[in-house]
């Protein structure tokens, strides 16, 4: 899921929640060829709210991977989630194409 851009102070942010593990690697490289960074990164349990981690569990089944990306333009904000977006459609409707 992800949130709307917001303003903080000289930067904006976008929140991403339960990101596809598969496509992290291919998101990172996104946001950093998009004049953005990753302000934050963890991995949530699903089961119990209390156990996050900044790094990646040894057994990352159950787990969520939640990020903030930051940028000083907006623009470049958007377009990450543009392209986030567009990828997961495009696995989702590749997906009904094999089940079918």
């Amino acid at each position: 899921m992800l949130t709307n851009c917001r303003e903080g102070g000289t930067y904006n942010r976008l929140e991403m929640k339960n990101v596809n593990k598969d496509i992290l690697d291919w998101l990172e490289d996104i946001i950093d060829e998009n004049n953005s960074r990753i302000e934050k990164k963890e991995w949530k349990s699903k089961y119990n709210s209390y156990v996050i981690y900044d790094y990646e569990p040894f057994c990352t089944d159950g787990f969520e991977i939640n990020l903030v990306i930051t940028s000083y333009n907006p623009a470049y904000l958007n377009f990450i989630k543009y392209l986030y977006d567009e990828k997961v459609s495009t696995i989702e409707y590749l997906n009904n194409c094999i089940s079918v």
